[in-house]
Protein backbone atom coordinates (compact mmCIF):
# COMPACT_ATOMS: atom_id res chain seq x y z
CA UNK A 1 0.00 0.00 0.00
CA UNK A 2 1.02 3.64 -0.35
CA UNK A 3 2.01 4.26 3.24
CA UNK A 4 4.91 1.81 3.03
CA UNK A 5 5.96 2.76 -0.51
CA UNK A 6 9.09 4.93 -0.22
CA UNK A 7 8.61 6.58 -3.62
CA UNK A 8 5.04 7.60 -2.74
CA UNK A 9 6.28 8.89 0.63
CA UNK A 10 8.99 11.01 -1.08
CA UNK A 11 6.62 12.31 -3.77
CA UNK A 12 4.14 13.44 -1.11
CA UNK A 13 6.74 15.02 1.16
CA UNK A 14 6.60 12.51 4.02
CA UNK A 15 10.06 11.05 3.59
CA UNK A 16 13.45 12.23 2.42
CA UNK A 17 16.87 10.70 2.00
CA UNK A 18 15.81 7.09 1.46
CA UNK A 19 18.09 6.04 -1.37
CA UNK A 20 21.33 4.65 0.03
CA UNK A 21 23.48 4.95 -3.10
CA UNK A 22 22.21 8.29 -4.32
CA UNK A 23 23.50 9.73 -7.58
CA UNK A 24 25.54 12.94 -7.28
CA UNK A 25 22.54 15.08 -8.29
CA UNK A 26 20.01 13.58 -5.82
CA UNK A 27 20.14 16.41 -3.24
CA UNK A 28 20.55 19.32 -5.66
CA UNK A 29 17.61 21.73 -5.57
CA UNK A 30 15.11 22.05 -8.43
CA UNK A 31 16.06 25.74 -8.80
CA UNK A 32 19.42 24.65 -10.28
CA UNK A 33 17.59 23.43 -13.42
CA UNK A 34 17.35 27.08 -14.59
CA UNK A 35 13.89 26.59 -16.04
CA UNK A 36 12.47 29.19 -18.37
CA UNK A 37 9.27 31.00 -17.46
CA UNK A 38 6.27 28.99 -18.61
CA UNK A 39 3.60 29.98 -21.06
CA UNK A 40 0.37 30.28 -19.05
CA UNK A 41 -3.15 30.06 -20.41
CA UNK A 42 -6.21 31.58 -18.76
CA UNK A 43 -9.24 29.28 -18.45
CA UNK A 44 -11.37 31.18 -20.97
CA UNK A 45 -8.90 30.63 -23.84
CA UNK A 46 -10.60 28.54 -26.54
CA UNK A 47 -9.23 25.17 -27.59
CA UNK A 48 -8.51 26.58 -31.05
CA UNK A 49 -6.58 29.55 -29.63
CA UNK A 50 -4.69 27.23 -27.24
CA UNK A 51 -3.61 25.05 -30.19
CA UNK A 52 -2.50 28.13 -32.15
CA UNK A 53 -0.57 29.58 -29.20
CA UNK A 54 1.17 26.31 -28.31
CA UNK A 55 2.17 25.68 -31.93
CA UNK A 56 3.30 29.26 -32.53
CA UNK A 57 5.39 29.37 -29.36
CA UNK A 58 6.76 25.83 -29.76
CA UNK A 59 5.32 24.39 -26.53
CA UNK A 60 3.81 20.94 -25.99
CA UNK A 61 1.98 21.91 -22.81
CA UNK A 62 1.05 24.85 -20.65
CA UNK A 63 -0.44 25.36 -17.19
CA UNK A 64 -3.97 26.75 -17.03
CA UNK A 65 -4.14 29.34 -14.26
CA UNK A 66 -7.14 31.41 -13.15
CA UNK A 67 -6.66 35.18 -12.82
CA UNK A 68 -6.79 34.66 -9.05
CA UNK A 69 -3.62 32.58 -9.38
CA UNK A 70 -5.31 29.22 -8.72
CA UNK A 71 -3.59 26.51 -10.76
CA UNK A 72 -6.36 24.63 -12.56
CA UNK A 73 -4.20 22.08 -14.34
CA UNK A 74 -2.25 21.47 -17.49
CA UNK A 75 -3.26 21.48 -21.13
CA UNK A 76 -1.27 19.53 -23.71
CA UNK A 77 -1.21 20.05 -27.44
CA UNK A 78 -1.71 16.36 -28.19
CA UNK A 79 -4.71 15.95 -25.85
CA UNK A 80 -6.34 19.12 -27.17
CA UNK A 81 -5.88 18.07 -30.80
CA UNK A 82 -7.08 14.50 -30.23
CA UNK A 83 -10.11 15.70 -28.23
CA UNK A 84 -11.14 18.09 -31.01
CA UNK A 85 -10.54 15.52 -33.75
CA UNK A 86 -12.52 12.86 -31.85
CA UNK A 87 -15.43 15.26 -31.51
CA UNK A 88 -15.28 15.32 -27.70
CA UNK A 89 -14.83 19.10 -27.68
CA UNK A 90 -15.35 21.92 -30.14
CA UNK A 91 -12.67 24.38 -31.24
CA UNK A 92 -14.71 27.11 -29.55
CA UNK A 93 -14.88 25.31 -26.15
CA UNK A 94 -12.78 26.73 -23.31
CA UNK A 95 -9.46 25.03 -22.76
CA UNK A 96 -10.66 23.90 -19.32
CA UNK A 97 -12.59 21.10 -21.09
CA UNK A 98 -9.27 19.45 -22.02
CA UNK A 99 -7.25 20.43 -18.94
CA UNK A 100 -5.63 17.70 -16.86
CA UNK A 101 -6.52 18.50 -13.27
CA UNK A 102 -4.40 15.72 -11.78
CA UNK A 103 -0.84 16.99 -11.58
CA UNK A 104 2.09 17.09 -9.21
CA UNK A 105 3.57 20.26 -7.80
CA UNK A 106 7.15 20.71 -6.68
CA UNK A 107 8.90 23.72 -5.19
CA UNK A 108 12.19 25.32 -6.13
CA UNK A 109 13.61 24.15 -2.80
CA UNK A 110 12.75 20.48 -3.34
CA UNK A 111 15.48 18.06 -4.39
CA UNK A 112 16.04 16.58 -7.82
CA UNK A 113 15.67 13.23 -6.06
CA UNK A 114 12.09 14.08 -5.14
CA UNK A 115 11.51 15.31 -8.69
CA UNK A 116 12.91 12.04 -10.04
CA UNK A 117 10.39 10.08 -7.95
CA UNK A 118 7.52 12.23 -9.25
CA UNK A 119 8.64 11.84 -12.87
CA UNK A 120 8.62 8.05 -12.59
CA UNK A 121 4.81 8.20 -12.72
CA UNK A 122 4.01 11.64 -14.13
CA UNK A 123 5.03 13.19 -17.46
CA UNK A 124 5.66 16.57 -15.84
CA UNK A 125 5.54 18.50 -12.58
CA UNK A 126 4.49 22.10 -12.13
CA UNK A 127 7.16 24.06 -10.28
CA UNK A 128 5.52 26.46 -7.85
CA UNK A 129 6.82 29.21 -5.64
CA UNK A 130 4.88 30.28 -2.57
CA UNK A 131 4.63 33.97 -1.92
CA UNK A 132 3.05 35.76 1.03
CA UNK A 133 0.53 38.37 -0.03
CA UNK A 134 -1.17 41.02 2.09
CA UNK A 135 -4.59 42.52 1.55
CA UNK A 136 -5.65 46.09 2.29
CA UNK A 137 -6.82 45.21 5.80
CA UNK A 138 -3.43 43.73 6.68
CA UNK A 139 -4.44 40.07 6.54
CA UNK A 140 -2.00 37.78 4.79
CA UNK A 141 -2.20 34.57 2.83
CA UNK A 142 0.15 32.31 0.92
CA UNK A 143 -0.27 32.29 -2.85
CA UNK A 144 1.29 29.73 -5.16
CA UNK A 145 2.70 31.05 -8.40
CA UNK A 146 3.71 28.89 -11.35
CA UNK A 147 7.45 29.17 -11.79
CA UNK A 148 7.87 26.56 -14.49
CA UNK A 149 7.04 23.14 -15.85
CA UNK A 150 9.63 20.41 -15.54
CA UNK A 151 9.82 17.13 -17.45
CA UNK A 152 12.06 14.09 -17.38
CA UNK A 153 13.91 15.58 -20.37
CA UNK A 154 14.79 18.66 -18.28
CA UNK A 155 16.21 16.44 -15.54
CA UNK A 156 18.07 14.23 -18.01
CA UNK A 157 19.55 17.27 -19.78
CA UNK A 158 20.76 18.72 -16.47
CA UNK A 159 22.32 15.42 -15.36
CA UNK A 160 24.03 14.76 -18.70
CA UNK A 161 25.44 18.30 -18.98
CA UNK A 162 26.73 18.31 -15.43
CA UNK A 163 27.74 14.67 -15.02
CA UNK A 164 30.30 14.47 -12.20
CA UNK A 165 31.39 10.90 -12.86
Amino acid sequence: SKFVNDKWMIKNGFLTDVQENKPWWWNIKVQKLNLSAPLILLPEVSCQKAIEILQEKGYDQAPVVAESGLILGMVTLSNTLSSVLAGNVEFSDPVTKVTYDQFSKISLEDSLGKLSCILENDHFAIVVHEQMQFSGNGSSFMKQMVFGVVTAMDLLTFVSRNDKK
